[in-house]
């Protein structure tokens, strides 16, 4: 990830394969959708009590950043919304382009929260609750049965092509988690995917966060990048708020608690509650939801404005 942001801050021109990069967030649908077993249901009625904070969390971030974004970085209004917006980079990219925001500022403010969040979460994570960021993420291909890895290989092209064809929003990681919890739930599939494809998604994920700063101008990187750094500091402070509310009412486990209402993207979040051993149940049930409020709500609540009263 540094070597690419590197790379394209000295003007590199790097290009992400975007086949193979989808490819590689399908492994993640996959390992998610794996672990959507009958008890995931039945424990959902037990975690009301953290997945209701979400919306508040959503609409708290979004006024919050609204404010920040046009207050002390000039945007727009459609600029600012969508850059606040903790949801997926493409979806408030698309939403951020048709409403007439800066398409290229929204983009860079995304990367560089989810940059600044899978640099910082780690650090936190192994120098509080002493995590092992070393223990492999699954058992090693060499391990599986045959009919696993076609089921699992089958469940991750298919679920991707068949959403992507009815032209669902991250349809590489919905499209697979789908189709393999159906599989999982079926009882014909009763593993995660083996290690070495985790590792895979890690390396090329991290890439294409990297990647995402190719062709950035010295103006974007005192403007644009400088805004995102001042609004992932609200960012944190908003959200330590909530997880030590959390922490002091008893409501969840700690790691769980911060990898779930963490605002960072929903791939990179899953891979690090994948190595970390955390209950991935637990986590995917929050990001499932924040998704879905964003990626839903996200449109709606923008029409609730009017944007000429800012700009």
């Amino acid at each position: 990830m540094f070597a690419c942001l590197l790379a394209a801050l000295f003007g590199v021109k790097l290009s992400v394969i975007k086949p193979l990069s989808e490819g590689m967030r399908t492994i993640l649908g996959v390992a998610v959708g794996a672990s959507v077993t009958t008890a995931f249901f039945v424990a959902l009625p037990g975690i009301w009590d953290t997945l209701i904070l979400i919306p508040f969390m959503v609409i708290g971030i979004g006024v919050m950043g609204v404010w920040y974004f046009q207050r002390f970085a000039g945007y727009d209004f459609a600029t600012s919304y969508y850059a606040s917006m903790p949801g997926g980079l493409q979806d408030m990219i698309a939403f951020g382009e048709e409403a007439g925001g800066n398409v290229r500022a929204i983009s860079l403010i995304h990367a560089t929260r989810v940059l600044v969040i899978v640099v910082i979460l780690p650090l936190i994570l192994t120098q509080f609750w002493d995590a092992n960021l070393d223990t492999p993420p699954g058992a090693s291909v060499t391990t599986f049965e045959l009919d696993q890895i076609a089921i699992l290989t089958i469940c991750g092209l298919a679920g991707w092509r068949i959403a992507k064809r009815i032209g669902m929003f991250g349809s590489s990681i919905l499209g697979p988690l789908i189709l393999t919890a159906i599989a999982s739930l079926a009882g014909i599939l009763h593993t995660r995917p083996p290690a070495e494809a985790i590792w895979a998604a890690q390396y090329f994920i991290a890439i294409g966060i990297g990647a995402k700063y190719v062709g950035i101008t010295s103006k974007e990187l005192r403007h644009d990048v400088v805004a995102g750094l001042g609004f992932c500091v609200v960012l944190l402070v908003l959200t330590s708020v909530v997880v030590l509310g959390v922490f002091a009412l008893d409501l969840a486990p700690p790691m769980e608690t911060i990898l779930s209402l963490a605002p960072g993207g929903q791939a990179e979040l899953v891979v690090l509650a994948l190595i970390v051993g955390a209950d991935m149940g637990f986590v995917v049930a929050h990001h499932l939801f924040r998704i879905f409020f964003v990626i839903l709500g996200a449109p709606v609540i923008a029409k609730l404005f009017d944007p000429k009263q800012t700009g």
